[in-house]
């Protein structure tokens, strides 16, 4: 049975010490590109309002999320999903599911407008999911890369 542990709290410490550390190899899944520091780069991700959950199964880390509630002009409060990977050993066994549930949920009770996150054009799959979801494509994102 799947579980959804805060691993953060809300001031963006880590309070699940080893839960974080068995994150990393699930959360690198989907970010290839984390640095080898992985503690201090989310340290500052969390310093920047970042916070972070995982879904366990007995002693194992399923899934990973890490998300942010801000405002801003147009979508209003919104709980934002910086990142949301489910074990590439795990897919689709509902611990995605899961994880999205309890954002939305954490959204709902904080009383936010509504739950945001950008996919990559290339993650049909991940697409898939979220429209199954009840999510919708509602914008563009654009980037221009500076460094």
């Amino acid at each position: 049975m799947t579980r959804i542990v805060e691993v953060t709290d809300e001031s963006g410490a880590i309070v699940a010490p080893d839960w974080f550390r068995k994150a990393e190899a699930v959360h690198r899944q989907l970010r290839t590109a984390l640095p080898p520091d992985y503690e201090a780069k989310m340290k500052r991700v969390f310093a920047g309002g970042a916070r972070m959950c995982v879904a366990v199964e007995g002693v194992d880390v399923t899934g990973v999320a890490v998300y942010r509630a801000y405002e801003n002009t147009f979508y209003g409060k919104q709980l934002y999903v910086d990142d949301l990977v489910t074990d590439e050993n795990r897919r689709s066994r509902g611990v995605g599911r899961a994880l999205l549930g309890h954002l939305e949920r954490k959204a709902r009770e904080t009383g936010l407008d509504s739950l945001t996150l950008d996919s990559g054009t290339q993650r049909l799959q991940a697409h898939k999911f979220y429209f199954r979801e009840g999510m919708a494509v509602t914008s563009f994102h654009f980037l221009k890369k500076l460094k």
